[in-house]
């Protein structure tokens, strides 16, 4: 279980998402989950619900209704099955089912306990539910702490199209409790340096050299070396979003092999690969796409692969055929009358949003995908 706070020898860091009236802080630091000082920011309120799975609810949910049990009357647990294939509409509708059938009013607070896929599902009931209604991260993966908590993007998956159903909505507040990471399985923190490891190719060179100096470090769950990264990760994106809340433009960037991966989500079928797995190998890929298109030469995607395949991610995709990743591809977000726009990389540490001839995009899949 986590730390208490008196027992860390610094206080918990923080980076604040800056958007007006909507903003918020992240918190980072080992033993925040069960501290009540963590939620102090959290609005009063007679009820709060706390979303998680069957898999982390045993670890983490009761530490965390002790430590709301101060601000509220009454703090309740819905577990949901675990994993990606469960982020659906029928799962969503659990949510509502749990709140309606104890009479939740609109000022109920949503706890989100647990990885991506209890983050965004919780977010998105939140934003639904009376049209509204506060919630608060406390993401217990890696991924989730560095990417998916942050920013207020929430979703469920569809079957011909993966987070196509959602809204944007904001945490009141995300509390990412680094003692969680110690007990996340290899592949799942693996995973989640996926995300660590785009931030650096998109927008932070000297991050991306940090991280190969500190991979095995990153692997092995060195504190010190998964607590900078948390943050830097979170302060990139911090900077993003203040910017671009909705994806109008330079949000986009942090799609960074999301194109690819996402099709192989899906084409695979949901939570045959890990998310992380899936973006690992679609930074391959993106990176390839990129090379191609004269933004970065072979020595930068032979870096990045190798840097890629020591976090433990693959980098060979699936044998799903060109004709089904373009078909997968053009459902993307990004795409636009059917056109398929790819995140790559014009100059090392900076990215754009783009289009490429399908036979460019061939050849990178003949390039980067098993033989059928």
């Amino acid at each position: 279980m986590p730390m208490s706070l008196s027992e860390l020898s610094a206080p918990p860091e923080r980076v604040d998402i800056q958007l007006g009236d909507r903003s918020y802080p992240i918190l980072i630091g080992a033993g925040l989950l069960d501290d009540s000082r963590s939620f102090a920011a959290v609005p009063a309120s007679a009820t709060a619900l706390i979303v998680s799975n069957t898999t982390v609810a045993p670890l983490y949910a009761k530490a965390l209704q002790a430590a709301l049990a101060g601000r509220f009357r009454a703090v309740h647990l819905l577990e949901l099955p675990d994993g990606e294939v469960h982020k659906n509409l029928q799962t969503l509708n659990l949510i509502f089912d749990e709140l309606l059938g104890r009479g939740s009013d609109r000022k109920t607070v949503l706890f989100a306990l647990g990885g991506g896929v209890v983050g965004d599902m919780t977010g998105f009931a939140a934003a639904s539910y009376m049209r509204g209604v506060p919630f608060v991260q406390v993401p217990t993966t890696l991924l989730a702490q560095v990417d998916s908590s942050v920013g207020g993007k929430t979703a469920i998956n569809h079957p011909l199209g993966k987070n196509m159903i959602g809204a944007f909505y904001q945490p009141q507040l995300v509390v990412c409790d680094l003692g969680t990471l110690q007990t996340l399985p290899p592949r799942e923190l693996s995973a989640g340096l996926a995300e660590v490891i785009k931030y650096g190719p998109i927008h932070d060179m000297a991050f991306l050299d940090w991280i190969e100096a500190n991979i095995d470090a990153l692997v092995a769950r060195e504190p010190a070396a998964l607590a900078y990264a948390v943050k830097r990760s979170c302060e990139i994106k911090a900077l993003v979003v203040g910017q671009d809340e909705r994806e109008s433009g330079l949000r986009a960037i942090l799609n960074f092999g999301h194109t690819f991966g996402h099709a192989i989500e899906s084409g695979l079928g949901y939570g045959e690969w890990l998310h992380g797995e899936a973006v690992g190998c679609g930074m391959v890929m993106a990176a390839r796409l990129s090379q191609r298109l004269g933004g970065v030469d072979a020595a930068f995607v032979e870096r990045l692969t190798r840097l890629i395949e020591r976090a433990g991610l693959p980098i060979v995709g699936p044998a799903l055929g060109a004709d089904r990743y373009l078909e997968l591809m053009r459902v993307d977000k990004k795409s636009e009358a059917g056109e398929i726009r790819f995140v790559v990389i014009d100059r090392p540490g900076s990215a754009v949003v783009r289009s490429a001839p399908d036979a460019l995009v061939r050849e990178v899949l003949a390039q980067s995908c098993a033989q059928q």
